[in-house]
């Protein structure tokens, strides 16, 4: 069973930046994908980015140019730097990784962007 511990949510004002960690029990090069979802209240969840196989990234029009989706072999870490925050970005955000075609997910960690 992986095991995914999420962090760096919070409260920032618009413009603002936060990073987001996801830390997994495995090796994050292990995974034929890792990404970071949100949810905002009475909407579904949506992709934010995601890096697949051979290291393609994929972003959500809404969040290209603004986020930027990295990952670290040293400390098994997938990250998410957010720049630029608007209000509509507020949701709770879940990290998501993929081996032998399941999907495990973070408990998600909550993000609020005040204007």
């Amino acid at each position: 069973q992986v095991q995914l511990v999420e962090s760096g949510g919070g409260l920032v004002q618009s413009g603002g930046s936060l990073r987001l960690s996801c830390t997994t029990s495995e090796a994050i090069f292990g995974f034929s994908s890792v990404g970071w979802y949100r949810q905002a209240p009475g909407k579904q969840r949506e992709l934010v980015a995601e890096i697949i196989t051979f290291g393609d990234t994929n972003y959500a029009d809404a969040v290209q140019g603004r986020f930027t989706i990295s990952r670290s072999a040293t400390k098994n870490t997938l990250y998410l730097q957010m720049n630029s925050l608007k209000p509509e970005d507020t949701a709770v955000y879940f990290c998501k990784v993929t081996k032998r075609a399941i999907d495990y997910w973070g408990q998600g960690t909550q993000v609020t962007v005040s204007s």
